[in-house]
């Protein structure tokens, strides 16, 4: 049923959340775990400037220590996870807007089922934010589980 399953994060404590989920889905069917992190380039613009941006863009992320540890430990965290429960993982950098760049992944990686974590905001706070997870919900045609960050508390 699941052969490829997506984890998008940014290692933020909702993105962990959702990793046991997809890591336990993973183990069930014998998929193997994608771990995305993207790099945000409209919030990178902000605290970067452009040269950084470019540098981003071309792949070349290997040049930017910060960039680097922080998606490392981001998809580290998930392959750490898959690891100790004998599940297949690769890690993944990309760059761009986020929810684009996740649905672009599910597009060209075969990707069955996404897995990934929510702030669960509402109100006005989504409305100005926005909310990667619905984005991705609304606009991809494989099924997409959210984990959201307060279920962990209750």
């Amino acid at each position: 049923m699941y052969d490829n399953i997506l984890i998008p994060t940014d290692g933020s404590e909702a993105a962990q959340n959702a990793v046991a989920q997809a890591v336990d889905l993973a183990e069930q069917y014998d998929a193997t775990v994608h771990a995305l992190y993207v790099v945000d380039v409209d919030a990178t613009n902000l605290t970067l400037g452009t040269e950084q941006v470019d540098r981003i863009r071309q792949g070349r992320i290997d040049e930017m220590p910060e960039v680097k540890a922080e998606a490392d430990d981001a998809t580290g965290y998930v392959a750490d996870a898959a690891a100790a429960r004998g599940v297949s993982v690769e890690e993944h950098v990309t760059a761009g807007s986020p929810s684009r760049a996740i649905r672009n992944f599910v597009e060209s990686n075969d990707i069955d089922l996404v897995v990934m974590g929510s702030h669960g905001r509402s109100g006005l706070s989504r409305v100005v934010l926005g909310s990667v997870a619905e984005k991705v919900l609304r606009r991809t045609r494989v099924p997409v589980l959210v984990v959201d960050l307060h279920e962990a508390d209750e």
